[in-house]
This record gives structure tokens, sequence and C-alpha cells, in this order.
């Protein structure tokens, strides 16, 4: 029985790493859950294993390529912070949540910093400033939050 519950979790994550980009595409008005699979490869990378880190990762390469997005850049975005801000976060490594909201409020505003960046240098435009982009921060955070 247990075994059950573990293949239907597994395939339920596998079905929206694979899918869920693809909506994105189709419905813009839905989340892009950067900073919230941002946040999952960090506590990858904290010892948590790969469990955390090789969805997160395959979803955030899935997305990039589906909605043609600089490809990596949210994982120099999560690298930069992990290397140069979550070490600091030292005074609260007891509230889990507060490290949750920072992390991803820090992961979304320096993706969103090297996508001006990128856009800047090569003169295209990626994504748009605007409140569905607010939205999907916000959303970013009530996940971070629930997890």
């Amino acid at each position: 029985m247990r075994s059950l519950w573990y293949l239907l979790v597994y395939s339920g994550v596998v079905a929206f790493i694979i899918y869920y980009p693809v909506l994105i595409s189709v419905h813009v008005t839905l989340p892009l859950f950067i900073g919230f699979a941002g946040y999952l490869v960090l506590q990858g990378l904290d010892g948590r294993g790969w469990r955390y880190l090789l969805p997160a990762l395959l979803y955030l390469i899935n997305l990039e390529i589906n909605l043609s997005l600089p490809l990596l850049l949210t994982l120099v975005a999560i690298l930069i912070d992990y290397l140069f801000i979550y070490p600091h976060f030292v005074f609260i490594k007891h509230c889990r949540v507060c490290i949750a909201i920072v992390s991803v409020i820090f992961i979304d505003f320096i993706y969103l910093g090297l996508i001006e960046i990128y856009d800047f240098i090569f003169t295209s435009s990626s994504i748009t400033l605007n409140n569905q982009l607010l939205y999907s921060l916000w959303m970013d955070i009530i996940s971070a939050v629930i997890l």
C-alpha cells in the first residue's frame, strides 16, 4: 500500500514537471514558481538530498525551454543566492518559514535583475514587469510557506 502511495506521488510530481510549463505557455496568468523551485534547489544543496534537487532542476530547465527564456539563467540566480546571500541567514536558521520566504524573494529578485541585464545586453524583451509578475511572486511566497 505504501509503494502505491509513493508511485502516485512521484507520478504526480513528474506530471507537474512535464505539463505545468506547457500550461504556463498557454495560460499566461499561471505563476512561474521560479523562487519556489529555487528554494527546493537550495534545500537539496543544503543536505536534504536529490529528492529536492533533481525535480526542481528538471522543472526549471523545462520552464526555460517551454517559455523561451535564457537557458540556465535561473540556475545562475540560485547559485548567486546560495553563495552570497543564503549563508548569511545563520541567525534565522531555526525559523524555516522565514528562510523560505526570504530565499524565494531573493531568488525571484535576483532572477528578475539578471533577466533585465540579459535583455539590456541583447536588446531583447524576455519578460515584462507588470502585475502578473507580482502575482507570480506572491504565489511563490505562499507555496514556500505551505511547504
